[in-house]
């Protein structure tokens, strides 16, 4: 099998293998076994567990930006309409991969190396968001406080309708609220 499509079938048991078992079974030898292929073909993908589970967000994280992109570019341009479609891209992806990538990121917590991949990746979410939002903050900068409490407000809303205690809609609603109220809130102070 060509190089390209291994690494797909690995990353495609490794998802099944945390959908199914959660990641505390996902380690390179479990995955070698599953995906029929001898263990060195797993560590030549991805060095290390670390490795594996950092290249499980990044795949994560470009499926939630390249949706995100995509509603943006379609979106009514208010700030109603751009926090809209933040939230539901943030919540959509995470319910898209289930229970999954809670448990990647729980695992990616564990490890400064894989810590520092995530907090990259949510840097980059914060500025897109800075970025799309600022257009309805008038002359204020959105601060980066209330991107990173929108941010937090995004992971626990997800995780809450990943889990079943509130359903997508509440999560995308609050969710875009909470937005809306940010940036709102930044107009009328002028956040630095």
């Amino acid at each position: 099998m060509p190089r390209q499509e291994r690494h797909r079938q690995l990353l495609d048991v490794a998802w099944r293998l945390v959908g199914d078992e959660g990641t505390e079974a996902l380690t390179l030898g479990r995955l070698a076994e599953e995906a029929g292929v001898t263990k060195p073909v797993v560590y030549d993908h991805f060095g290390t567990r670390s490795g594996l589970l950092a290249t499980l967000y990044r795949e994560y994280d470009a499926r939630q930006t390249a949706l995100m992109d995509a509603a943006l570019q379609v979106s009514e341009p208010t700030l109603t309409g751009k926090a809209a479609v933040i939230a539901s891209s943030y919540v959509d992806c995470v319910l898209l991969q289930g229970r999954e990538i809670p448990d990647v990121i729980a695992a990616l917590a564990g490890s400064p190396e894989l810590e520092k991949v995530k907090r990259e990746y949510r840097i980059a979410f914060i500025e897109k968001c800075r970025t799309v939002l600022a257009p309805f903050a008038g002359a204020a900068r959105i601060g980066s406080p209330g991107l990173w409490a929108m941010l937090g407000a995004a992971d626990a809303l997800s995780h809450a309708a990943a889990t079943g205690e509130i359903t997508a809609v509440e999560a995308k609603d609050e969710l875009s609220e909470t937005i809306v109220a940010m940036v709102s809130r930044s107009a009328r102070n002028g956040s630095p």
